[in-house]
């Protein structure tokens, strides 16, 4: 048992996938719910059109198509989306170089800093909450992040 602000917190070990599962899902949401909160001061944003700003700041200029394939969301609600991140100067629209009833859309220079103004934000409080943290629980985390990031992937 360990104790944390004076209240005794017992550190489960599941013993079954469904029990690994539930756990998993609840830390992981209140990982994210507590990342969100830590978001930079100046980004009024929401949390889907900066998820579709970090797709395009990970992965370049894409399709619209693509992009909204990728966010699971329909074509004419990235449109939308598109059309209002164009006109706060944060992404850039213009036709495929072939196929011209395609859309590609990249990153302005505004549109990366805010993306990096608000991952620095959220990077540098997990990177101090991992300081309270044992070297053995970090190397933990440093193997299951990969294994996190493939969960996420999956369909």
């Amino acid at each position: 048992m360990t104790y944390a602000n004076d209240m005794p917190t017992v550190q489960k070990v599941s013993r079954t996938d469904a029990g690994l599962a539930a756990e998993l899902r609840v830390s992981v949401m209140r990982l994210r719910r507590r990342l969100m909160g830590e978001r930079h001061p100046d980004n009024e944003l929401s949390l889907s059109t900066m998820s579709a700003l970090g797709v395009l700041y990970r992965r370049g200029e894409l399709g619209l198509a693509e992009l909204a394939q990728i966010e699971r969301v329909q074509p004419p609600s990235m449109t939308r989306t598109v059309k209002w991140l164009a006109e706060q100067g944060l992404v850039v629209r213009r036709p495929h170089d072939t196929d011209r009833r395609q859309v590609l859309v990249s990153l302005t220079a505004r549109g990366r800093d805010m993306v990096l103004a608000d991952r620095a934000s959220r990077d540098a409080w997990l990177t101090r909450r991992l300081a309270d943290l044992t070297a053995d629980e970090r190397a933990v985390l440093r193997q299951a992040a990969p294994i996190i990031e493939r969960l996420a992937q999956g369909d």
